[in-house]
């Protein structure tokens, strides 16, 4: 008889946080958890996601997105979540007035817009399924979608991408100010310190670095210089990381990839020995931060590597 196997390899897909619970108490020899210890074990991975964060061991959360560049305005702002309040996002004015049937959006630009997509007028979703770019027109519209209603809307309105409404950010890695033919100028990241001392914070011009700050409940970006008329309409490229999701309810599957559920598991075994069982603790302390350190050396954005000779130029 031929060997089987299961034909899958969603590792983490198996792993609900019931299940990650209830083999972090096994390791530290208490079984047939309920109640309380339920309640206090997800709170301590919820603690320990936030300790990864710390770490900078979220390279999964990592993405891209882009926001586009107002006159004169030089700080834009990602927040926690939506009821904390609208981040800034990519978008294109409205270049005429617009009927509550029409299935097309004509606007300003439709530069930088992925070629389908949602777009966000109001309180109003649009799903499109092409660009017609002569005439920075969005063709095969829907109205009123996801349960959204259509409505009409007026010539300057805002079209916002939906999808580059984000929220979650933790910090941004590495950004470019990109114009309207898509070229990207990299941008500088500079300290508080390195930001304060720019004597004309008002300046006009294309951005050459940015100053982020990360606060409760937002990010923010300050450009140095601030975007004028001619920069208006480009926009903010940047690559940045999203917050790991909490643990939520225990039918959920962790956001973590599968390369880290045996971290995980470990990590949360060794917090809970610190309040259940402190005869465990260094054990499981030291086969955490091993479990760690392997997730660690597999995980990352690898590239090439070269190896230069360093030259010393004596009695220069």
């Amino acid at each position: 008889m031929a060997n089987t196997t299961s034909g899958t390899t969603i590792f983490e897909k198996g792993f609900s946080i019931a299940d990650i619970v209830e083999e972090s108490f096994e390791r530290i020899g208490i079984q047939g958890v309920s109640g309380y210890q339920l309640k206090t074990a997800r709170r301590s991975l919820n603690i320990m996601f936030q300790e990864w964060s710390n770490r900078g061991l979220h390279y999964w959360e990592i993405a891209n997105n882009s926001i586009t560049l107002v006159n004169n305005q030089a700080v834009y702002k990602m927040f926690r979540s939506t009821s904390d309040g609208t981040s800034d996002a990519m978008f294109s004015p409205l270049s005429a007035n617009m009927t509550n049937s029409q299935t097309t959006v004509v606007v300003d630009s439709v530069s930088n817009f992925p070629v389908t997509g949602t777009l966000l007028i109001g309180t109003e979703q649009i799903t499109y399924t092409g660009i017609t770019n002569d005439t920075n027109t969005f063709t095969g519209c829907t109205r009123g979608a996801n349960n959204t209603a259509a409505a009409t809307h007026l010539t300057d309105d805002n079209c916002f991408n939906n999808s580059s409404i984000i929220n979650g950010v933790d910090d941004i890695l590495e950004a470019s100010y990109r114009n309207s033919s898509i070229i990207d100028t990299p941008l500088t990241k500079i300290s508080r310190s390195t930001y304060q001392a720019l004597s004309n914070k008002t300046s006009n011009g294309q951005p050459t670095q940015y100053y982020v700050q990360r606060f409760i409940d937002r990010v923010t970006i300050t450009l140095y210089l601030t975007p004028g008329t001619f920069e208006a309409g480009d926009f903010f490229n940047y690559y940045y990381v999203k917050r790991i999701q909490d643990a939520g309810s225990y039918s959920n599957d962790a956001d973590v990839p599968y390369r880290f559920v045996p971290c995980m598991v470990a990590g949360l075994a060794y917090y809970l020995a610190v309040k259940f069982s402190p005869e465990r603790i260094e054990a499981l302390k030291m086969l955490y931060e091993d479990e760690l350190q392997r997730a660690l050396a597999e995980d990352g954005s690898s590239s090439s590597s070269f190896i230069t000779p360093k030259t010393y130029y004596p009695g220069i």
